[in-house]
């Protein structure tokens, strides 16, 4: 569609428009500036879809315009048409960094109304008259929409409560009638505070005592840093950046923050991999509260329960229903996976969180995340904007009187210290291991969920699909083979026949060209995050000290090795072609000298015999088959004389395999330790976790078909 000159929004003619136009005081300079923010945020990982496609739509037409103006010069004409490569030349080399953007050059590619509202918005700040919308008719549904659920408990839920009445009674405060800030652009100062914030700056807000009346089940017992947030809780506060260190109790506070709100129904946003674990944590913290999980499409969704359990990715099928139930808190585990705005994850989301606030003047929002505070700290922006303290492009009013009572402006020295600790003072909780360190158990192990590169999901996770695929046709054959002898048609599931098809696998597992086995896997899993694991142990040597990394294969700790020489971390290696002087010099180097910040140890050479108790924090990059030997990796540094806690972080691959597998040590260390009475002796071998690994492989390939 081309652009229409007309009157501009200043009462301008065409011809003055025109010639503003030509001044350069038209679209180029507003398309420019456009270009150059998606250039600078694609570069942090972040894809502004809307504002590209506005850009490509509006140059493409400029550039229609300009070739066929006769008003114009031949110099002016070039000038203008360099401009617009150059405009050209950045978006082709965003789209050519993220393939997905190609589809939205396309001159056919419709735009969404909000891409159509900025389009609008960016020709009235050129003094440009939009052309009028067109009439349109309702489009038909989405695919999106097409997959929308809603369970029938659900629907029972709602018909049982139909006058739902919004809640106003926490609206948001009004602003002041006479502002300092008004007119201010504050999203840029209030992060930029955090990133320049000086050594020894608060992180963390003011929490009150805890408060000795608070129950919790009997047998259980808070630590001190636990109940203070709680009592901020029952004491009114109602927004939480939850930041605490990973291992010092994230879930357990916002589950006993929600019953010191009285926030029910609660819903509860996590990761796949660790949503069995909420449901077991929600009744062991809050034993008198229903919990209910929803799998798939939610057929078997309690749309009555207290305590609502949703894993990122059903939140498609989910989110329409979800903002309409009546949610008095909303809680989010590993609240970094929502930091790209762009994904369909974040907007999911933004959109429930915004409903719920709708209906509810101040429910409970907790955004839990054990990364970094400052970290990418524009990865603040979504999380703020869920929580409600800022919207896209500004602060909220909650926030913004904060602001307003600093009395100062962006101008100010003291400014950037006032508006850090405004923001933190809206619910930013952070506290160390180190800070807490009489709190915690002498030993912990946490689990991190890591979300490996599009590439390698989608390529490990059709491996799994394949491996599912392989041992469901071994079971198909063998189920028609029985039916043919006996006449006898098979119902539901035979488990024992899954279990004699996943130990054939393993006693003779297919040719890799035909197809992965679950050793293969594996390893390609620990590989694909190597890097990740890496990082996450460098960020801990760079902020607590000594860190020893565990990992089962050669190429995973070469690749470790060479992020820590390319950060320039000092490192040692312990592995097992070494002869026994060399390795004890590689210990000693870690012990002794402080320049030498890592340890990269080989989980079977290095898993007995060693004392690294110097360290107090473990990363298991690669899992263990055995609960046996993930401990006796641990213990390399939990030993007797070792001063500080110690904490082993499991990296886990969301969506794979992986998750199963750290499901299934756990679950064999405990049926162990009960039937030896508190043994701590290993009684399953890795062949018995290996075998359950593709029994559950198998048995959910097989009930997707029920």
């Amino acid at each position: 569609m081309a652009q229409r000159q007309g009157r501009s929004r200043h009462g301008g003619t065409a011809a003055r428009a025109q010639r503003r136009h030509r001044d350069n005081e038209g679209i180029l300079p507003i398309l420019a500036k456009a270009a150059r923010e998606i250039e600078s945020r694609a570069q942090r990982g972040e894809l502004l879809r809307t504002t590209f496609q506005v850009v490509a739509v509006l140059a493409r037409e400029e550039r229609m315009r300009v070739k066929n103006d006769d008003q114009i010069g031949e110099a002016r004409r070039d000038a203008e048409l360099k401009r617009l490569d150059g405009i050209a030349k950045i978006l082709g080399q965003v789209a050519g960094a993220q393939p997905e953007l190609f589809e939205l050059l396309d001159e056919n590619a419709e735009l969404t109304d909000s891409a159509r509202a900025l389009k609008r918005e960016m020709q009235l700040s050129a003094g440009l008259e939009p052309e009028p919308e067109p009439e349109r008719v309702r489009a038909a549904p989405t695919i999106q929409e097409q997959r929308q659920v809603v369970p029938r408990s659900v629907i029972a839920a709602q018909l049982a409560n139909p006058f739902l009445v919004p809640d106003s009674s926490g609206a948001e405060p009004r602003l002041p009638e006479s502002r300092r800030l008004a007119g201010w652009e504050l999203m840029g100062p209030l992060l930029s505070s955090f990133e320049k914030a000086g050594a020894g700056a608060p992180s963390c807000m003011e929490l009150p005592d805890p408060d000795p009346g608070f129950a919790v089940p009997p047998g259980l017992e808070l630590m001190p840093h636990q109940a203070r947030l709680i009592a901020a809780a029952a004491g009114g506060h109602r927004t939480f950046l939850l930041a605490d260190e990973p291992g010092l109790g994230k879930t357990a506070q916002a589950l006993l923050a929600a019953k010191a709100a009285n926030a029910y129904p609660l819903l509860c946003v996590v990761p796949s991999v660790v949503k069995t674990n909420w449901a077991r944590e929600a009744a062991h913290w809050t034993p008198n509260r229903s919990v209910s999980v929803v799998q798939g499409n939610g057929e078997d969704l309690d749309g009555f329960a207290d305590i609502i359990i949703v894993n990122y990715e059903v939140l498609d099928r989910h989110s329409g229903w979800m903002g309409t139930h009546g949610f008095r808190g909303m809680v989010l585990d590993e609240a970094h996976f929502i930091k790209n705005k762009q994904s369909q994850r974040s907007q999911h989301v933004i959109d429930i969180a915004d409903r719920i606030r709708r209906r509810v003047g101040r429910p409970l929002m907790m955004a839990l995340t054990g990364t970094p505070l400052i970290n990418d700290i524009d990865d603040f922006r979504t999380i703020w904007q869920f929580l409600g303290w800022t919207d896209e492009k500004h602060p909220r009013p909650r926030l913004l009187v904060k602001l307003e009572e600093t009395g100062l402006t962006p101008l100010d020295r003291e400014f950037s210290r006032a508006a850090r600790q405004a923001v933190i003072d809206m619910g930013i909780v952070r506290r160390r291991k180190v800070d807490v360190a009489k709190e915690i158990p002498a030993r912990r192990i946490a689990d991190l969920p890591v979300e490996l590169d599009s590439a390698s999901a989608r390529s490990i996770q059709g491996a799994e699909r394949e491996l599912a695929l392989r041992l469901a046709k071994r079971y198909d054959s063998s189920i028609a083979a029985r039916e043919e002898r006996t006449g006898e048609r098979v119902v539901g599931i035979d488990h024992e026949l899954v279990r004699r098809v996943a130990a054939a696998e393993i006693a003779e597992p297919s040719d890799t060209s035909t197809g992965e086995n679950v050793f293969t896997l594996v390893r390609r899993i620990g590989q694909a995050k190597a890097s990740l694991a890496a990082e996450y142990a460098a960020q801990l040597a760079r902020s607590t000290g000594k860190v020893v990394f565990f990992a089962k294969h050669i190429d995973v700790m070469d690749k470790a090795s060479e992020l820590f020489a390319a950060q320039g971390i000092g490192y040692s290696s312990i592995r097992g072609e070494q002869t026994p002087a060399v390795r004890q010099k590689n210990i000693d180097a870690f012990v002794n000298d402080p320049d030498i910040a890592v340890a990269v140890c080989s989980l079977t050479a290095a898993g007995v015999g060693v004392n690294l108790q110097v360290a107090s924090n473990v990363v298991l990059a690669e899992l263990s088959w055995t609960h046996a030997e993930q401990t006796q990796a641990i213990d390399r540094v939990h030993r007797i004389g070792q001063e500080e806690p110690v904490t082993a972080w499991r990296i886990i691959a969301a969506h794979t395999v992986d998750a199963r597998i750290a499901g299934l040590v756990d679950a064999k260390a405990g049926l162990a330790a009960r039937a030896l009475d508190g043994s701590d002796e290993e009684v399953a071998a890795e062949a018995d976790v290996q075998l359950e690994a593709l029994v559950s492989l198998l048995t959910d390939e097989l009930s997707t078909r029920r």
